[in-house]
């Protein structure tokens, strides 16, 4: 089974959720797209492999609402097998500024793309 244009736009809208204040606060949200298992090496250099207390620290996170929202690009997905994709992206959060190289573990897990790992590098913005 090959991962299909519409499984890779799925897997994108799957990560965008995870930028927004209202899914990241909801804990069985959250629940449902990390898989068992998640690690995420953060932008802050802060390494999470407890998916329970990032759940919990993500719950917890009180954003302004005045702030736009993050914005992504530069999408770029490899399939490592059948189950198995890659993404890299940026993003930009104005609020800050903050630019992030970021990338992602997707697999498909019981018939639904679950996160495995993620990784926020910050990076200079671009010229």
């Amino acid at each position: 089974m090959e991962v299909s244009q519409e499984e890779l736009t799925q897997i994108r809208l799957l990560e965008e959720r995870l930028h927004r204040p209202e899914i990241r606060q909801s804990k069985e949200t959250v629940e449902n797209l990390l898989a068992h298992g998640f690690v995420e090496f953060g932008s802050s250099g802060t390494v999470y492999d407890d998916k329970d207390d990032l759940i919990a620290l993500l719950a917890a996170e009180s954003p302004d609402p005045a702030s736009p929202p993050v914005i992504a690009s530069d999408y770029a997905f490899r399939a490592i097998s059948p189950d198995v994709v890659l993404v890299t992206y940026r993003t930009i959060d104005e609020s800050i500024p903050r630019h992030v190289l970021r990338s992602s573990i997707w697999q498909r897990i019981d018939g639904r793309w679950q996160m495995i790992f993620h990784q926020g590098t910050p990076t200079a913005p671009r010229p």
